[in-house]
């Protein structure tokens, strides 16, 4: 079985009652559960945290772990967070960094990405479909 990292940023447990213009209504549980049965041959391990050094640690750990691929949505750490930057170019499986609506059209401060050129690919503005897309993106790669 191949095994999938999904980490969540800060805000994100608070999916379904964020604006569902830019989130959808999705809850974070009910985007976890869409993925498992979407992808039923994957083992996802699934993590969300409002620090950013446990998102650090839980990169650095994963470097130790047998994870074929991360999936990444680290919030607004996108845009300021170069730790995570660093953790995330330390590890070396494939990265996809997700987000359900599309930072780079939104607010000025959401177009700085500090995490992007550490990843092999951003998907964005689908909402859930960006989460499918990112999954497939790895199953093409042969990763998973």
């Amino acid at each position: 079985m191949k095994n999938i990292l999904v980490i969540h940023g800060p805000n994100l447990n608070m999916l379904g009652r964020r604006d569902p213009q830019h989130y959808g209504t999705l809850t974070l549980e009910q985007l976890y559960q869409a993925l498992i049965d979407a992808f039923p041959m994957l083992d996802f391990t699934f993590y969300q945290t409002n620090h950013e050094g446990e998102i650090i640690d839980l990169l650095q750990d994963a470097c130790d772990q047998p994870y074929d691929a991360l999936l990444i949505n680290p919030g607004a750490y996108t845009h300021t967070s170069i730790a995570i930057r660093d953790a995330l170019e330390i590890l070396t499986v494939p990265k996809v960094e997700v987000h359900l609506s599309e930072v780079d059209n939104r607010e000025p401060f959401r177009h700085v990405n500090v995490i992007r050129d550490v990843v092999d690919a951003t998907f964005a503005g689908r909402q859930l479909d960006s989460y499918l897309e990112a999954v497939r993106f790895l199953e093409a790669k042969a990763v998973v």
